[in-house]
């Protein structure tokens, strides 16, 4: 029996989108131009939402009746890097072999862009009976900075779907759930001194320290309470420093470090209580300064939700599942609107590596959920 094979236009969209190098550092606005082009072609009404300091944007689109309900369809349009990582194949070009096809975004998220910018096209033809929104955001890979901008201009629209889906790779899963994350910054400032005469002097990376074994107690607290949800591979809240600062030559008592840190935690365990519990390890500490850099809200919708049943009819697969990674969901759920995530793809096993490819029964199946959509709001 033949493997269903993704639509030719899929394909075609699909490698357009791949070729545009759009990396979190750099713009975004050759593929919204190319997006936001296809779609008016298409007949949608479409609403540019560029960022007031950086040469991005995301594009809103709508087609269909006017009024509340239909469906919006999210994704991002940004990648993460490949420098330092060894691909043998062209990240941003894309490349089709063994029935996978490879490229820099193909799993995250390229690939469910170009299935919704394909429906698109298909949506424009029909009669809906419902409308049909695309989201197209930026800066997602940077903590989900793109959408939160985007967030005051969504809301003037006053669209209100009766369903979100957000096509991050889950493998074709409807995904209800992911932890929030919320990003911080220790600022630790100490005195210059010569080393010789170092006990005389507050050495910043010696605060700094102090502030990596407050994480480290944090941690082991959530790890060995009894708030769990074995729905995730790791079922407690998670404290990470991922970056430290500090010093400049041996024989220089350094008086400045820094270190970046972050929780992703369950909806139980939140920030302000985290921010509470680490002042008062840290204690009175002088020259130590803790400031939240970034915040995206997690997701959390009941498996009896009759959102989760409508995306796993769509999908074909019941069985819903939560993810380790953070969306931009949780954006769309605290406007009111029901919102599942599921896309084609794997994150763990081809999101954000070298030779990032996304196999086509993959993106197939999502095309067959987009005409199953379709039929739905027609």
């Amino acid at each position: 029996m033949t493997a269903a094979a993704p639509k030719a236009r899929t394909l075609d969209i699909l490698a357009q989108l791949i070729g545009f190098p759009t990396v979190s550092a750099e713009s975004n606005l050759a593929l919204i131009d190319y997006a936001e082009d296809l779609l008016k072609t298409a007949g949608f009404e479409t609403c540019r939402l560029g960022d007031p300091d950086l040469p991005k944007a995301g594009v809103m689109a709508r087609i269909g009746p006017k009024g509340p309900g239909g469906v919006m369809l999210s994704a991002h349009s940004d990648v993460v890097p490949v420098e330092g990582q060894d691909w043998t194949c062209p990240p941003f070009e894309m490349t089709r072999a063994q029935g996978r096809v490879y490229g820099r975004g193909s799993t995250d998220m390229k690939g469910f862009l170009a299935s919704i910018l394909s429906l698109a096209e298909r949506a424009g033809e029909a009669s809906l009976a419902q409308p049909l929104m695309l989201a197209i955001s930026y800066d997602e890979e940077v903590g989900c900075q793109g959408i939160r901008r985007m967030m005051p201009g969504i809301e003037a629209l006053g669209w209100h779907p009766d369903l979100c889906i957000v096509g991050e790779p889950t493998s074709m899963h409807p995904a209800i759930g992911h932890k929030g994350k919320a990003a911080f910054r220790a600022t630790c400032h100490g005195e210059a001194g010569h080393s010789a005469l170092a006990p005389r002097f507050v050495n910043a990376l010696h605060l700094a320290g102090d502030v990596l074994t407050a994480l480290r107690a944090l941690q082991d607290e959530y790890a060995s309470s009894g708030t769990r949800d074995g729905a995730y591979d790791i079922p407690y809240s998670t404290v990470h420093a991922g970056k430290m600062m500090g010093g400049t030559a041996l024989n220089i008592v350094p008086d400045h470090a820094e270190i970046e840190f972050e929780l992703r935690h369950l909806p139980i365990d939140q920030p302000e209580i985290f921010e509470t519990r680490l002042a008062g390890l840290i204690g009175a500490t002088a020259g130590v300064e803790i400031t939240c850099t970034n915040t995206y809200p997690g997701l959390e919708v009941s498996p009896d939700a009759p959102e989760v049943a409508r995306v796993a009819a769509l999908c074909g697969t019941k069985t819903p599942i939560k993810v380790a990674f953070g969306t931009e969901a949780g954006f769309f759920a605290a406007l009111g609107i029901p919102t599942v995530v599921c896309g084609p793809g794997d994150m763990a096993g081809q999101g954000h590596k070298a030779d990032e490819y996304l196999e086509e029964a993959q993106l197939a199946a999502c095309d067959g959920m987009m005409d199953r959509l379709l039929a739905e709001l027609s």
